[in-house]
């Protein structure tokens, strides 16, 4: 009887330790990208292949120019749907490192709200791992997003009393300097998010502009949420 009683004091104390691991654990850094120009429901466009390959050799791939992650790389990339793994594939694959994918698919006939439903419950299980799996304490990992499901406000105030958007499940909403909605035109930024030990919070926040050198420098580039037509005129949708 003393033996069973020790046993499972043991054992509630062993599931204590694991849940306040888990509750600590989370990312010393998150950078968040969004998928480059698409040509349609299941493919990048020409321009966003291109993009793609731009942001391997230049920030996200093994020995890029700017790198963002120094010689080590990134520890994970983690991608939602078919746009954002084609965006992150060259990079992973820089690295021989796989992309995780938060799938969703684009289904024929389903559109509007459906669809956004199924996004919400992907970016939702994707910050749930990325801020409680002991995987990923202390890491450094890439993002690579759908920008609606990153940041906008009108998809936050359609779903009132649920987090729907990295913005807020990441608790970028809790720190001052962070936009409420990432523009339809803008292609060309990071995010770059910096954690505390213990703190959920974002202790640092800051974005990055995409400025690419030969022979990418034909790509588009703008200022944050300024027109960018480009990507229109050259067969790219919307």
């Amino acid at each position: 009887m003393r033996i069973r009683l020790v046993s499972k004091l043991l054992t509630a104390c062993l599931t204590s330790l694991m849940f306040s691991e888990l509750a600590i654990a989370q990312p010393a850094q998150i950078i968040i990208a969004r998928h480059a120009e698409k040509l349609d429901p299941y493919a990048l466009c020409d321009m966003g292949v291109q993009r793609s390959q731009a942001l391997a050799q230049q920030y996200l791939g093994r020995g890029a120019s700017q790198s963002l992650f120094g010689t080590k790389g990134p520890d994970a990339i983690l991608a939602i749907g078919l746009h954002p793994i084609e965006t992150s594939t060259p990079a992973a694959q820089s690295w021989g490192m796989p992309v995780i994918a938060y799938t969703a698919l684009p289904v024929k006939g389903e559109k509007g709200r459906a669809a956004t439903v199924i996004e919400n419950l992907r970016t939702q299980q994707a910050a749930r791992d990325v801020l409680s799996e002991p995987l990923y304490d202390s890491k450094t990992v890439l993002m690579v997003w759908e920008h609606d499901h990153i940041a906008k406000a009108k998809l936050e105030r359609e779903f009132p009393g649920e987090k729907v958007t990295l913005r807020q499940l990441l608790h970028l909403d809790q720190i001052a300097g962070v936009p409420d909605t990432w523009p339809d035109a803008t292609y060309d930024y990071f995010w770059i998010i910096d954690y505390a030990p213990g703190n959920p919070v974002p202790v640092k926040f800051r974005m990055e502009r995409q400025v690419f050198a030969p022979p990418f420098d034909s790509l588009p580039t703008n200022d944050w949420g300024e027109a960018e037509p480009n990507h229109i005129t050259a067969g790219c949708l919307k």
